[in-house]
C-alpha cells in the first residue's frame, strides 16, 4: 500500500523563527512575522499583486497592473486576458505555487475588481485562498 509523503519545509519545523513579514503592517513593533512558509507565501502572494509593475526598484517586471483596471473599461476579454496573465506570472516569480482556480470579478459601476484564487504549493498537501478587493 503505498501513500504520499507530506514534505516538509526544514524552516517550518523550528516554530519559534520566523520566516517572513505579514501584512498589513500594523503591529506595535511595525512588523508581524510569519512563522510558516505557507504564510510567508500567502504574504507574497498579496505583495505581488499590490505592485504595478515599474514600481519595484531594480525589478520592473515585477507586479500584476490589476489596479490600472479600475481606470479602464471593464470587458469580458479583459477579464479573460487578466485571468491568462496572471497565471503566467505566477508561474513566472512564484515556480512553487500551482493555482487550481483564478477568477476575476468586476464591478464597473463601483470600479472595483475582486481577485479570487485558489492554489496549492507543490510538493505539499497545503493548499488555500486568495480573495483581494482592489477599489479606486
Amino acid at each position: 500500500m503505498a501513500f504520499e509523503a507530506k514534505k516538509i519545509n526544514p524552516l517550518d519545523l523550528k516554530p519559534s523563527v520566523a520566516v517572513g513579514v505579514d501584512l498589513p503592517f500594523s503591529a506595535g513593533a511595525v512588523f508581524n512575522s510569519t512563522y510558516e512558509t505557507k504564510d510567508a507565501l500567502k504574504a507574497n502572494l498579496i505583495n505581488y499583486f499590490l505592485t504595478n509593475k515599474g514600481e519595484r526598484y531594480l525589478n520592473p517586471d515585477f507586479g500584476s497592473d490589476i489596479k490600472k483596471l479600475l481606470f479602464d473599461n471593464l470587458t469580458e476579454e479583459k477579464i479573460d486576458t487578466l485571468e491568462g496573465i496572471i497565471a503566467r506570472d505566477i508561474d513566472l516569480f512564484f515556480p512553487r505555487v500551482r493555482p487550481t482556480d483564478i477568477n476575476v470579478l468586476a464591478d464597473p459601476d463601483r470600479n472595483m475588481v475582486v481577485l479570487q484564487m485558489r492554489y496549492s504549493i507543490i510538493d505539499t498537501n497545503i493548499e488555500d485562498e486568495l480573495i483581494i478587493n482592489f477599489e479606486q
